[in-house]
């Protein structure tokens, strides 16, 4: 299972770089975020009871939401780039 998550998180950020090397960009953060959120949602679905893994999951919210927020603050353009190539609303 955690080649099937290194795989994906390659291709995440082979997708999302804004230059070549780049691992840490806004972007590439929430992109990956977006995808463990979106796994953590589908774990959850199934195991309602599992509270450890919600507030993983909230943290992470958090944490995507701060990162979107600096990104809105500092290039408007990029924000709206990256909400609308994730189809994230807002």
């Amino acid at each position: 299972m955690a080649d099937s998550i290194a795989v994906d998180k390659d291709k995440i950020i082979a997708e999302y770089k804004t230059h070549e090397g780049d691992t840490g960009s806004p972007e590439v953060q929430v992109a990956l975020l977006t995808a463990r959120i979106a796994h953590l949602t589908d774990h959850l679905r199934i195991h309602r009871k599992d509270f450890h893994t919600r507030r993983g999951l909230i943290q992470m919210t958090n944490k995507r939401r701060k990162l979107l927020n600096y990104l809105r603050n500092t290039d408007l353009e990029r924000y709206k780039t990256i909400i609308q190539r994730l189809g994230l609303r807002r």
